[in-house]
């Protein structure tokens, strides 16, 4: 065995080993770990120690893995939320994220939320809307409990049209807003008359082309697409320009084809639309959500699985919900982002992480195919070695790899994709996500992008609840 001229250390445990070398003009690379906490250490005990609690864990992890990775995700419409989103009322916002009141909610979120209030025409100034939201005459709740994801603050109400995305395999549905753009924009907080003012074009002037469209085509494949787009760049949570590319071509010949054109206005509507689709590279980020979202639901509700199904932030909390536990929702506060600002901001700027758009990185995109889009390292900050690096962490704490996204630059390698609690709690590496800054302040927008690595106290807890279950 041939061993090389020098070895340099790795040290994982006390600072004194490392100290100890240093004294003696050794130099050593010092590894960012500790012990798991002695309640995740009994949890795991618990798991990991009954040959047939081992067995049943395997098989609900082994199967939710089948339901995952097995979904073909088809956008099949795009209809009035109030019309299909279920239990959706007629005086309900719903938002990214776990469980929030108003109270509780942040800045960009309030924004959000009185915005959706004024496009309703529920209230005709902010501060009405806001008095409302105050008093709880709007009903607030989480999307992911409605079938629904909504990026950043992910405000759905009853007259927004959503896509509709079908798993074909399974059967069920999810639900997500058409994407506004970027910059000042009501998912980010913002809501001046401008912002009201797009969205009330997205609703009457593009949803009904966009919907006969839709229905011409007879439904769009978005599994095949992110796969596709994956060769070409993208992770599918901050970089969709390959996948808007490649749904704006798919479906150019149905919006072409359609009975608009005997309307004197169509040929200009549809240029309008295409125009709208060829500025916003990030439009497939929501068809990324549903589709990642409807990949991930049948996976819920498998006892003893260890299989995190959803991910996501409301600007105040982090929460997961997991294969074994069902709805229930485990918190921790929001992180900071490290991230990349638009001139004139920074980090005071910033309000912590929030949106439902983690449910791509939890189905295996985003800052978990980070290796695939090294030109995003432009915008959230980094560099592509440390793109890959991202992604090669991630494959420590996954269970299995996705056999239809699949990364050029590791050898279609396929990505990593189901998140374990008992990787995470053993290893202490929490996930990491790709996402936008939104300001604190509500009305101003995004002011930047970058990385985030969420808390890990939410996995530690859903992995004491599944072994005490």
């Amino acid at each position: 065995m041939n061993l090389p001229a020098s070895i340099q250390p790795v040290i994982a445990g006390p600072e004194e080993f490392a100290d100890a070398l240093a004294n003696q003009g050794v130099p050593s690379v010092r590894l960012a770990w500790q012990p798991p906490p002695e309640t995740v250490s009994s949890a795991a005990t618990r798991v990991l120690g009954d040959a047939r609690r081992y067995a049943a864990m395997e098989a609900a992890n082994t199967e939710a893995m089948t339901r995952i990775t097995s979904a073909r995700c088809v956008l099949v419409d795009l209809r009035m939320a109030r019309d299909i989103v279920p239990e959706l009322g007629d005086r309900m916002l719903l938002h990214a994220g776990p469980p929030l009141s108003w109270e509780a909610a942040c800045g960009p979120m309030r924004g959000a939320l009185a915005g959706a209030a004024l496009y309703e025409g529920w209230a005709r100034s902010l501060p009405e809307a806001e008095t409302l939201l105050e008093r709880g005459d709007i009903a607030l709740s989480p999307c992911h409990e409605h079938d629904a994801v909504g990026p950043m603050a992910g405000v759905i109400s009853p007259s927004m049209p959503v896509l509709v995305v079908e798993n074909k395999t399974y059967g069920n549905r999810a639900f997500s807003t058409l994407n506004e753009g970027l910059g000042k924009v009501l998912r980010y907080g913002a809501n001046d008359a401008g912002v009201i003012a797009r969205l009330r074009w997205l609703r009457d002037e593009v949803a009904p082309t966009l919907t006969a469209a839709i229905r011409r085509a007879d439904g769009l494949d978005l599994t095949s697409i992110i796969a596709q787009a994956l060769h070409m760049g993208d992770e599918l949570h901050n970089r969709n320009k390959a996948a808007t590319a490649l749904f704006t071509r798919a479906i150019a010949p149905s919006l072409a084809e359609g009975d608009i054109h005997r309307s004197p206005l169509g040929p200009r509507l549809v240029g309008a639309i295409l125009r709208y689709l060829a500025e916003t590279d990030v439009f497939f980020l929501n068809l990324a959500m549903a589709a990642s979202k409807a990949a991930l639901d049948p996976a819920a509700d498998l006892p003893g699985s260890t299989i995190v199904t959803a991910m996501s932030r409301n600007g105040t909390e982090f929460g997961i919900r997991t294969s074994g536990t069902g709805d229930r929702w485990f918190t921790a506060p929001a992180p900071a982002i490290d991230g990349l600002y638009f001139p004139g901001y920074g980090p005071d700027d910033a309000n912590p992480d929030l949106g439902d758009s983690a449910i791509t990185e939890t189905g295996g995109l985003g800052a978990f195919a980070l290796a695939a889009a090294p030109a995003i390292t432009q915008f959230i900050g980094g560099t592509p070695a440390l793109a890959r690096r991202y992604t090669d962490e991630m494959y420590g704490i996954t269970y299995a790899e996705h056999p239809r996204y699949t990364i050029p630059a590791l050898d279609f390698r396929g990505t990593p994709v189901g998140v374990d609690l008992l990787k995470v709690g053993m290893s202490r590496i929490a996930p990491v996500l790709d996402t936008g800054i939104a300001h604190k302040e509500s009305g101003v927008g995004q002011i930047g992008a970058g990385i985030v690595r969420v808390p890990i106290e939410p996995f530690d807890q859903a992995l004491m609840a599944v072994a005490s279950s």
